[in-house]
């Protein structure tokens, strides 16, 4: 699947789908190209099928979450930034 990336390019998302009882029902982590990676593990598809409107919800929390961790972090950083400059 590809997400448009902020220059309105696809941006490859890798998709596996995985079945083991050790891990959680799905996961979002890297690829070795430092690319996005998603899990889907079927071991809990019961779970997923009950829940799977809220999890597709769950993407606008996640990117308000996202963007105020990234909003601070650049604040922090521009403090910094600033501190350094009156030096």
């Amino acid at each position: 699947m590809n997400i448009l990336n902020n220059n309105n390019q696809p941006k490859p998302v890798e998709f596996r789908v995985i079945n083991t009882e050790e891990m959680p029902p799905i996961i979002i982590t890297q690829n070795e190209n430092d690319e996005p990676k998603v899990m889907v593990n079927t071991h809990h598809r019961i779970w997923i099928s009950l829940h799977r409107r809220t999890i597709a919800g769950i993407i606008d929390n996640l990117q308000e979450k996202m963007d105020a961790i990234l909003t601070g972090y650049l604040e922090e950083n521009r403090a910094f930034e600033r501190m350094d400059r009156e030096e």
